[in-house]
């Protein structure tokens, strides 16, 4: 079972770096919306200080978003998850590999670029370490969450754009979480408890979104 589940994770590797448009679009994406912000609203580095943790949580969640819509859409179109369904490994399983691959060409690759955008928001250095922690565990647990809508709505012709609002209600608790750590660490306050509550959601997510979205699955394939 694990075999068959890091075969899985290693082709979707493979065929990400492939097909850099489906990571490197989301990340351009984010790039842009830093870097427009302190035009909209203002240059100044206090105000941009203290919107910060805010904008670029906003930001990694909607780069998440539009990165999810691919996750099983090619396999659904070449019969690849037809496949799957039939192997004797278990499908939620099978559907954290992918989940993973994904999140290491997108939500690693956000947080790796957090420090950069957090010096473009003028956040001290201090703050950056826990900015980059949030976002590795709060975007793993977004593409989980996100992999149910994406299996919901992988028969449909133009199911993308329902995704984000299938699951945008699931992901405001770790949006408010993740954002109040970097406020807190702004301030001098501790951030152990918002860290540690974005990790409770992380592994609630890792014990459910791959159930409900293999069961989501089996209904898309089934009905086709």
């Amino acid at each position: 079972m694990l075999q068959a589940a890091f075969q899985v994770f290693k082709r979707d590797l493979r065929l990400g770096w492939r097909q850099s448009g489906e990571w490197l679009n989301p990340l351009i994406f984010f790039l842009m919306v830093i870097t427009l912000v302190p035009l909209a609203i203002s240059p100044d580095p206090a105000r941009l200080r203290e919107l910060a943790g805010g904008i670029i949580w906003i930001a990694a969640l909607l780069a998440v978003l539009l990165a999810m819509d691919g996750l099983f859409r090619s396999d659904f179109d070449d019969g690849t998850l037809e496949q799957l369904l039939l192997t004797p490994a278990p499908l939620p399983l099978l559907v954290l590999a992918k989940v993973l691959a994904h999140w290491l060409q997108t939500g690693v690759a956000l947080a790796l670029l957090a420090p950069l955008a957090g010096v473009l928001l003028n956040l001290p250095s201090s703050v950056l370490v826990v900015l980059v922690m949030s976002l590795l565990l709060g975007t793993l647990t977004l593409s989980l969450i996100s992999a149910i809508g994406a299996a919901l709505t992988v028969g449909l012709r133009r199911g993308g754009v329902l995704v984000p609002l299938i699951t945008l209600p699931m992901h405001i608790p770790v949006l408010i979480f993740a954002t109040a750590s970097v406020q807190a660490s702004l301030s001098g306050l501790p951030v152990t408890g918002y860290l540690a509550l974005l990790g409770a959601f992380l592994i609630l997510a890792l014990c459910l979104a791959p159930l409900a979205a293999a069961a989501a699955l089996r209904l898309a394939v089934s009905g086709t």
